[in-house]
């Protein structure tokens, strides 16, 4: 007898490809939504690493602000005589130029020439002089930085000292950059009571409210707003 020669019907091939295909299909969505998940939280995680660095690096200077030595009283030596006017307005917010101005004790040695320097022997004298100055024996040096920072072509940029600074980009994609201010009701109170873009004490400035705003410029994550409140310490004593 002979055998009769069987294989797969032509029947058979097509539905094997089609569940082939269908198991393909759903590999392959599987590999595009885990490499969409992996490029979005890449998005997230580098928007959120911005916005880390700018605001932390805002809020410590903030918390300095203010502070100009051990003894209150100042006598201005600078050469173009500009120290008192800062001590007496060290924060203030150009809501038109949208432009932030610090004047900080220096932090840490990598802040490079400060933009006056402060010499006293904590008990009888303090001199504010421009740039750097080394004091003398028994005397203590407190270097002091004027910052400006600006909100301009999708950009918060930096500046460093007297006048109007060269600015340097500090983090790109921001949509929307905004500043207001804890006051107090008085100059002589503690606790900050209201909020505003616009004081016009600035004596009664106690705390800084920062907020930013970032965009993907891919459009892999929604755009993210990012809100911190910095204590000026110095007006909390």
């Amino acid at each position: 007898m002979k055998r009769l020669n069987r294989g797969f019907s032509l029947i058979e091939l097509l539905i094997t490809l089609a569940l082939g295909l269908i198991v393909m299909l759903g590999v392959v969505r599987i590999f595009i939504s885990a490499k969409n998940t992996y490029v979005s939280q890449n998005g997230a995680a580098a928007m959120q690493e911005d916005a880390r660095f700018v605001l932390s690096k805002m809020i410590q200077e903030i918390r300095m602000v203010g502070m100009f030595g051990c003894l209150g009283t100042i006598t201005d030596s600078s050469t173009a005589g500009d120290f008192n006017a800062v001590q007496i307005t060290p924060i203030s917010w150009d809501n038109a130029n949208l432009k932030l101005t610090l004047v900080t004790a220096d932090i840490g040695s990598g802040g490079g020439t400060p933009t006056w320097t402060v010499v006293s022997d904590c008990r009888n004298s303090a001199t504010a002089y421009t740039g750097s100055r080394t004091p003398a024996t028994g005397q203590i040096a407190f270097p002091i930085r004027r910052l400006v920072y600006s909100f301009s072509n999708n950009q918060i940029l930096m500046g460093t000292g007297s006048g109007t600074p060269t600015q340097a980009a500090l983090v790109s994609n921001v949509s929307a950059f905004n500043v207001t201010f804890g006051l107090a009701a008085s100059a002589t109170d503690v606790a900050a009571t209201t909020y505003s873009s616009n004081p016009g004490d600035p004596a009664r400035i106690r705390s800084v409210r920062l907020s930013l705003t970032l965009t993907d410029p891919n459009n892999r994550v929604a755009t993210q707003t990012f809100n911190v409140v910095a204590a000026v310490r110095n007006r909390l004593q």
